[in-house]
């Protein structure tokens, strides 16, 4: 079989589509790079002996540079094998993502790690250096998860069904001018100032109620540093934060703050309110304390950013 000439094929009907499909170029780039994987793993003999072809693929690639441009060069060949190989157990997920998040998520072996980050491009539409930053500060490292080594592929079929624990990164990275004195109100205007990023370390989901949010209840009034809502979890999400190790006040507070919300503001089709304290450090025997299962504590650690001119 002309594994080649069936390659030209494949190239030429993918550059003319993109031509006059503008809308349907991210699909045809992909059948078309799915395509080239199949037929040149099968021009090596199998997937299993994909990587002792090494020498047809640089072969090919100079001749197909020469014809197609710089598009079919080895390093991109490569990566349409490799597609081919991952995105088969994938389909229909591999469509929703375009050619340029696959050439960042490719290198990546860990199919666990390499679900989470396709995952966080769905639920959170991420850009491509939205999704090379999470790479870059090993959000997958950084992750709680109770099983981080049986990560599914979320689809419309397949709905996240996760806990906060499942989504909150610990520590949260949290940037800060060089030098800037830190204060409990000075770390909540660099939270807010970095909502997105922040969130996307949080989870998904996540929607901003207010700052210093104040409830009023028996005459009262009480503020909470920030309440979110997720969309996910369907629930209110009080959060404190904390300059020190986390102690039995805060922990008392916390409640307090949820059962407010649960009072004035959750509805009837709403979750239980869920607490979280953001500390410098968690104790582990107050950790060991909380047996509230409605409540998490995580730690931030702080990015300190050098003042240009």
């Amino acid at each position: 079989m002309d594994y080649y000439n069936q390659i030209k094929d494949v190239i030429e009907k993918k550059e003319v589509n993109e031509g006059v499909r503008r809308l349907q170029s991210n699909k045809d780039t992909l059948n078309a790079y799915y395509e080239i994987g199949r037929l040149l793993v099968e021009a090596q003999g199998g997937e299993k002996r994909a990587k002792y072809g090494n020498e047809l693929i640089k072969n090919w690639s100079k001749r197909l540079v020469e014809q197609y441009g710089k598009g079919y060069n080895y390093t991109n060949l490569t990566r349409m094998r490799k597609f081919y190989i991952v995105s088969s157990k994938l389909a229909p997920v591999a469509q929703q993502l375009s050619w340029t998040h696959w050439t960042i998520l490719l290198p990546i072996k860990n199919e666990n790690e390499r679900n989470y980050y396709i995952n966080q491009c769905i639920l959170n539409n991420l850009s491509k250096r939205e999704l090379i930053k999470l790479i870059k500060e090993k959000a997958f490292d950084r992750l709680s998860y109770a099983d981080k080594e049986n990560i599914k592929l979320i689809d419309n079929k397949n709905e996240p069904n996760y806990n906060l624990k499942d989504m909150l990164l610990d520590p949260i990275i949290i940037k800060v001018p060089n030098k800037e004195k830190l204060s409990e109100k000075m770390l909540k205007k660099y939270i807010i100032e970095e909502l997105r990023d922040i969130f996307l370390q949080l989870g998904s989901g996540f929607l901003y109620a207010g700052s210093e949010y104040k409830i009023s209840y028996l005459d009262k009034n009480f503020y909470i540093d920030m309440l979110l809502f997720n969309t996910n979890l369907n629930c209110y999400i009080p959060v404190e934060l904390k300059l020190n190790k986390t102690n039995y006040k805060d922990i008392s507070q916390i409640k307090l703050y949820m059962n407010l919300v649960d009072k004035t503001l959750k509805k009837k089709h709403h979750n239980k309110t869920i607490g979280l304290i953001i500390s410098k450090e968690n104790d582990k025997f107050i950790l060991q304390y909380v047996n509230d299962e409605g409540i998490y504590l995580i730690t931030y650690e702080i990015d300190n950013l050098v003042k240009t001119i």
